[in-house]
């Protein structure tokens, strides 16, 4: 860094500086593992919607205000200005981290793309569904949830959630999950889907649970020309 870039980052830290020899004075030895309380730190502001003070974070991890300084000076350095795309900001007395002002015009074009909407009731226990049992057919999706799937699926094939996966013996078309699920749900592949065995239902929603599946079963047992 050049000493513009240095003298920049000292005048935007001056509480830091001052405070920051003080609080190692009155630090204990193990408040003073300053690279891993600093990671430590930096978590929680990442983590954080709001500025943190130097008493919310000794609160959080549990060291004093003078170790929690340390750490903060030690982060200041490694996000000085110019250095990365983020950057330590002090506001309203507290700490947060902040992109860099020069990203701002990139940040505006991303941002202002259009969002997805939360997906309705409807929507995620069509998407359970598929999730859980694919390749499956809208009739048999229809089936276990008891009422039309029609609007459901086709939002979600919209919306790229799932995909059509060739089609079953009667001709019906069957859909399982995409990438974009994945990437949605955080999952590098299905088998990272919760186990459903960890459910924990009341007796009544297994009583109906139960008289859907066996509706489904005996429906898909049976054949026709719409599953």
């Amino acid at each position: 860094m050049n000493e513009t870039a240095d003298a920049t980052a000292a005048a935007e830290r001056p509480y830091l500086q001052g405070q920051a020899p003080d609080a190692v004075a009155g630090a204990s030895a193990q408040d003073l593992q300053t690279p891993s309380l600093a990671r430590t730190v930096e978590a929680l502001l990442f983590l954080s919607t709001d500025p943190l003070t130097p008493a919310d974070l000794a609160d959080a991890i549990q060291v004093g205000e003078g170790a929690v300084l340390t750490a903060l000076a030690l982060l200041a350095e490694d996000y000085a200005p110019g250095r990365r795309g983020i950057t330590l900001r002090e506001l309203g007395g507290g700490w947060t981290l902040a992109s860099d002002p020069a990203a701002e015009d990139a940040a505006r074009r991303l941002l202002s793309r259009p969002r997805l909407s939360a997906l309705t009731p409807a929507q995620a226990e069509t998407l359970a569904i598929v999730a859980y049992l694919q390749p499956i057919s809208r009739p048999e999706i229809t089936r276990i949830r008891g009422v039309s799937a029609d609007s459901a699926t086709a939002t979600l094939l919209e919306r790229g959630l799932i995909e059509e996966a060739g089609h079953s013996q009667f001709g019906a078309v069957l859909y399982r999950t995409s990438t974009a699920f994945l990437r949605l749900f955080g999952l590098r592949s299905l088998e990272e889907l919760p186990d459903v065995a960890r459910w924990d239902p009341t007796p009544e929603e297994q009583a109906e649970l139960r008289e859907r599946l066996l509706r489904a079963g005996e429906a898909r047992a049976g054949g026709g020309p719409d599953g």
